[in-house]
Order: C-alpha cells, then structure tokens, then sequence
C-alpha cells in the first residue's frame, strides 16, 4: 500500500522553527522526484520546495528562498523540511507529494494528507 505521511506541524510564533517529515512507504521513493506543497485556506495549493529523484539541487519557491531547507534520505525513504524564520503567511496544510514520468505521457503521482502549520502569536 502506497503511503506519504507527513509530522511535524503545529503552532509556532513569528520567527520560529519547525522540521516537517515525510514518511513514504509501498513504493522506493528514490526513482520519484520529491515535493512539497502548501494550501492556505481560500488559496489554490502552492509548490513550496522540490529535490529530483537524483541527488540533484533543490528548488525553492521564492516566498520561502533563505528560509526553509528541503532534504531526503533515499535509503530510509523519508523527506524533511526544516522551516526557519517562519511568517503568519507560511500558515497552511503542508503536503509531500512523489512524482516520476511513468511513460506513454502518463505521471505517477503520490499524495499525502497534509500537515497543518499554523504561525501565530
């Protein structure tokens, strides 16, 4: 059974720190480009930062550059996002996503439930 459970969320101050993961399990995430997304309520959901199936460079929406780091392990299957110097406008459900070109121009693509990230005082 394919999973992606994201943990980490919750409520943090202006400023503050917070480590998401991303636990994926039922499929080898290493062949799957991995991301993250965001939803704000009312808002259409956002990428946020990815890293290719690769050990390639990561990419950063620019809302978040200098801010929040992306990393995996392949060989433990899991991906993090480490979320420095956090705003009341990075409050969202925060969502890890796999993605890989299955051929023929079809995607694969993996979804987990979210995790919710308030920043509030």
């Amino acid at each position: 059974q394919v999973q992606l459970v994201e943990s980490g969320g919750g409520l943090v101050q202006p400023g503050g720190s917070l480590r998401l993961s991303c636990a994926a399990s039922g499929f080898t995430a290493s062949s799957y480009a991995m991301k993250w997304y965001r939803q704000a309520p009312g808002k259409q959901r956002e990428l946020v930062a990815d890293m290719a199936s690769a050990a390639g460079s990561p990419n950063y929406a620019d809302f978040v550059k200098g801010r929040f780091t992306i990393s995996r392990d392949n060989a433990k299957n899991m991906m993090w996002l480490q979320m420095n110097s956090l705003k009341p406008e990075d409050t969202a459900v925060y969502f890890c996503n796999a993605k890989r070109y299955a051929g023929g121009g079809r995607w694969t693509d993996y979804w987990g439930l979210g995790t919710q990230v308030t920043v509030s005082s």
